[in-house]
């Protein structure tokens, strides 16, 4: 019995070895290929390593405004929905009222509502407000699209936080705000690192808002520019795309190590709600 089991133990992890493979090798493809001058699709070992592609794009002005532009557009959808949704959250974990259950059903239906549904009456709506073409509308649909869920989440963090925390300072004279601020936010930190990654990773990684709310080329961000890389300049250049790509998920990936323990405490703590 227990050669048996040792024996179907050792096929398991043979098996899940070979997908973690599998899983892999587009990565390794992408590594190998950025640090060769002339990359191709076959996962090949360069035999004079370098970073000529990273120079190239670099000093050719591909990577400057357009990182510039999705930085732009993600910091400052993560703030404001860190702020927005902390502040439409925090009535919702601490006050009792009619309906707030189905208030919370609307908000947990609304985050599952398919964006791209949105996308037509978005844009007449953007043409009249005259927000088309322009950093302001991508925000705020990047805004309006991550606040149901993230409200959803930074509730279920809120009501971990005692009430008689706040009680006490409001019994030394704090206002409500400023218990929410010196004494909520700090003590629901995974919660709002939660929100912001997630947030920001969801502005820095959307394509299809920002290819039909923008039109100059100027205002473009990574996530398109890596698209127009494929037929903007002829025959592709594996080495450089590559390149490119690893640049554009660098951010994503130092944000989610710089908060990876507040992230991996917060997801299983907020969804418990």
């Amino acid at each position: 019995m227990v050669i048996r089991r040792a024996s179907g133990s050792t096929l398991i992890y043979i098996v899940l070895t070979l997908l973690g493979l599998f899983f892999l090798m587009p990565m390794i493809w992408l590594v190998l290929a950025s640090i060769t001058p002339h990359a191709t699709l076959e996962v090949q070992f360069p035999t004079h390593p370098a970073l000529t592609n990273f120079i190239t794009i670099i000093g050719d002005g591909l990577v400057a405004r357009p990182f510039m532009n999705s930085f732009i557009l993600s910091i400052s959808t993560m703030f404001l929905v860190i702020i927005l949704s902390g502040l439409a959250a925090y009535p919702l974990s601490r006050r009792q009222f009619r309906l707030k259950a189905y208030v919370m059903y609307c908000i947990l239906f609304a985050s599952a509502l398919p964006v791209l549904a949105l996308v037509t009456p978005l844009y007449a709506m953007y043409n009249t407000l005259r927000l088309t073409d322009t950093m302001q509308g991508c925000v705020l649909f990047f805004t309006a699209s991550s606040l149901p869920f993230s409200i959803w989440l930074m509730k279920n963090f809120l009501d971990g936080v005692p009430i008689e925390l706040e009680e006490a300072a409001w019994i030394d004279g704090a206002s409500m705000l400023a218990s929410f601020r010196h004494i909520m936010l700090p003590l629901a930190a995974p919660g709002v690192a939660v929100v912001g990654v997630w947030s920001f990773i969801g502005a820095w990684a959307n394509f299809f808002i920002p290819l039909i709310i923008l039109q100059s080329q100027d205002l473009f961000p990574a996530s398109i520019h890596i698209y127009n890389f494929f037929g903007s300049y002829g025959e592709v250049d594996y080495g450089q795309l590559t390149a490119y790509a690893i640049l554009y998920a660098l951010p994503c990936v130092i944000l989610y190590t710089l908060v990876s323990r507040f992230f991996v405490k917060g997801m299983s703590g907020g969804l418990k709600g």
